[in-house]
């Protein structure tokens, strides 16, 4: 990506940043709670908006996210323990996404790791959530002021 590390790394803690960038296509997402430091909480929903919401996890369009923050590394890493809330067991369980952000050359290489990923969520459904978040993190950092 075209920006900083700062940047990058700023952009995962800034609920109105994350709003923009992390929902992949078809989604919205609402912070509801961000306490960025280890321990604190992290609150999200993602709304079905023009997607097909047949794998909604929390209801009828939706999925909520509750986790917390597992480590921070300012300018490096954020570490983050995430719970689908959902009454389908083929979505329970603890997911560990890790961000790393590695300044490479005049940019930022951000990438992201999902350890224990629910059962209910197919591999290629997920590469291609993290994937589209991705794409729009690099557009948010490489617009102007960060502004799409």
């Amino acid at each position: 990506m075209a920006a900083p590390a700062a940047a990058a790394y700023a952009a995962q803690l800034d609920p109105g940043a994350l709003a923009e960038w992390l929902p992949p296509d078809g989604m919205a997402l609402e912070v509801q709670r961000l306490e960025p430091r280890p321990g604190g909480a992290v609150e999200m929903v993602l709304t079905y908006v023009g997607a097909d919401p047949t794998n909604a996890k929390s209801g009828a369009d939706r999925d909520v996210v509750r986790g917390r923050f597992v480590a921070l590394e300012p300018g490096r890493r954020v570490v983050q323990d995430m719970d689908f809330v959902s009454d389908d067991p083929a979505y329970s369980g603890t997911m560990r996404m890790t961000w790393d952000i590695v300044p490479e050359g005049a940019g930022t290489r951000v990438t992201v790791t999902a350890e224990n990923v629910p059962p209910g969520i197919s591999a290629e459904d997920h590469a291609a959530g993290l994937n589209a978040s991705l794409a729009n993190l690099a557009r948010h950092l490489e617009a102007p002021l960060g502004r799409p």
